[in-house]
């Protein structure tokens, strides 16, 4: 049975990915709840599947966390723990990550051999636009989103689902994480 794909991201309610200004991490909404259930999904075994710029994102991170330790989360350390492969043309190795791997392919090619061969779930936090492709492709099982209660009209970034095709979703689970923060996991299928 082939390795399902989940594209797992952080929305605001307006759909925008991240935002400038004084937002902060997580919008500043984050509590003992969300952390817990990001630990809860990244710490069973699993591959991470990363783009370029959200790899550089998460490097850069990481690079910076020696400076700064008690800014990162239980759940993100688990996430960096996991083995990785990072698509893309434009990095070389080494790349400074515990157990990643740089495949040069199209991420169409990739992920479905990946899915074909994994032992393990396939996981992507971010890298919108190769989830954009690996969605328009059919490759993505389950597309995860938290959704902060906040809205960035003004400071917004990275429209989440900003040029993709239309979906049906087919809702799976949702959770409710303190108080505010709405989880939504679904099923796509393109519409029509």
């Amino acid at each position: 049975m082939p390795a399902t794909y989940t594209f797992d991201v952080f929305s605001s309610l307006d759909g925008f990915g991240s935002a400038g200004g004084d937002w902060g991490g997580y919008w500043g909404k984050q509590g003992p709840e969300l952390l817990e259930r990001r630990l809860q999904l990244y710490t069973p075994a699993c591959r991470m599947v990363y783009g370029a710029n959200t790899f550089r994102l998460f490097e850069r991170f990481w690079n910076e966390i020696a400076d700064n330790p008690e800014v990162e989360d239980p759940w993100g350390i688990a996430m960096h723990e996991q083995p990785a492969t990072v698509i893309s043309t434009t990095l070389s190795e080494p790349l400074d990550w515990p157990d990643a791997v740089l495949e040069r392919e199209d991420a169409l090619c990739v992920v479905a051999r990946l899915k074909a061969e994994s032992a393990v779930p396939l996981r992507s936090h971010g890298s919108l636009a190769m989830n954009h492709s690996l969605l328009a492709a059919g490759l993505v099982d389950f597309i995860q989103v938290t959704v902060f209660p906040v809205l960035t009209g003004r400071n917004g970034a990275s429209p989440v689902f900003a040029g993709v095709d239309d979906y049906d979703l087919e809702l799976v689970d949702s959770r409710l994480l303190d108080g505010s923060i709405q989880e939504f996991t679904y099923r796509p299928t393109r519409h029509g």
